[in-house]
């Protein structure tokens, strides 16, 4: 099996994406220093930990296995606390981002995937969103993700890096196999946060009723998360098979409400949840959908289960598991040591 960097493989996307590149005989070799990442999700390779930020280490990381590609998921993603800590932000997200590029020029290592965001654009003029919009990030966070674009297309003109800066909209959902998940602590995503008030039967918090979309409420892209993995293997593929560098919205391009997710979460947990009404927050777009022509045209990707009723059920499936914070005993019994595998 040829080895796929995957760093931040031990958290929601990365372990997602671990999980897609085994399904089709790649080895995904995670690199986390675990600050975020869950070692029982990693499963399907080995994990070898240590921080982005450390370019000596990733050079010898590089050189033992010799990977066929990196997938670059590690850095953090709350915008809040990207606002109230912004050097924190800056030294993961681009610090790392530079380390790994010096290590990969070094180690004459390619082709790169980056984990972007839509959170580029910030408020966009015109809906769906298209990769070339105007990139006008709110937040530190979305700054962050923008300037690791931008050294990544420079990095590739002087060096010869090929990438694709694959920009998520709304990843959610959980596999459908209940074999890994989403277990951010503190949780800041609607849907596990809807999920979480219909198992707990606690409230959940509506931010914003008077927006103008047709029930009011914010509309997003709910991209299922693993439908966003499938997209990275194909971007593997394509990369390696010689496509151009490449910028792309990973996305359904489908609006779904607040309103919507809260009454498909409804139908699955059988009963009404407790919706307590909020202002909206500040820098909270009204709507953010993807145009993903451009990502079928390039890959020939296109959604499978990304509409709302099979994230809300495969996200309630994986949430009822961890209701008291303990993994199900799938994912308990399998962690992965790079012990268990010969590098190539």
């Amino acid at each position: 099996m040829q080895p796929v960097f995957v760093t931040g493989g031990a958290g929601y996307i990365g372990s997602h994406i671990c999980k897609a590149l085994r399904r089709q005989s790649y080895l995904p070799v995670t690199l986390d220093n675990l600050s975020q990442g869950h070692a029982a999700l990693v499963r399907w390779g080995p994990l070898e930990q240590g921080d982005v930020r450390d370019t000596a280490w990733l050079r010898d990381m590089l050189r033992r296995y010799a990977p066929g590609a990196v997938i670059h998921c590690a850095g953090l993603i709350s915008v809040s606390e990207s606002t109230s800590n912004p050097a924190l932000y800056y030294s993961h997200n681009v610090g790392g981002t530079l380390s790994l590029l010096d290590a990969m020029v070094a180690e004459g290592t390619k082709p790169l995937i980056f984990s972007s965001s839509c959170a580029v654009h910030g408020q966009p003029e015109t809906v769906p969103v298209r990769e070339d919009a105007p990139c006008r990030p709110l937040s530190p966070y979305g700054r962050s993700k923008w300037i690791a674009e931008q050294a990544i297309a420079d990095y590739a003109a002087a060096y010869g890096i090929s990438y694709a800066n694959l920009r998520y909209f709304n990843a959610a959902g959980a596999d459908p196999d209940g074999e890994t998940g989403e277990m951010h602590q503190p949780e800041t995503h609607a849907v596990p946060l809807a999920v979480e008030a219909a198992i707990r039967n606690t409230p959940f918090m509506l931010f914003g009723t008077d927006y103008p979309t047709p029930d009011g409420t914010a509309m997003r892209d709910y991209v299922h998360v693993s439908d966003l993995a499938t997209a990275h293997v194909m971007t593997v593929q394509y990369l390696q098979s010689g496509g151009a560098s490449c910028t792309l919205n990973i996305g359904s391009g489908q609006g779904t409400s607040v309103r919507q997710l809260i009454d498909a979460v409804a139908g699955i947990a059988g009963r009404k949840l407790t919706v307590q009404e909020k202002a909206r927050r500040p820098g909270d777009p009204a709507m953010l959908v993807a145009d993903p022509a451009l990502a079928r045209a390039t890959l020939g990707f296109s959604p499978a289960i990304s509409d709302i009723r099979s994230i809300a059920k495969t996200a309630w499936q994986w949430y009822a598991a961890l209701d008291g914070h303990a993994l199900p005993e799938g994912a308990r019994a399998h962690e992965m040591h790079r012990s268990h595998y010969t590098a190539t």
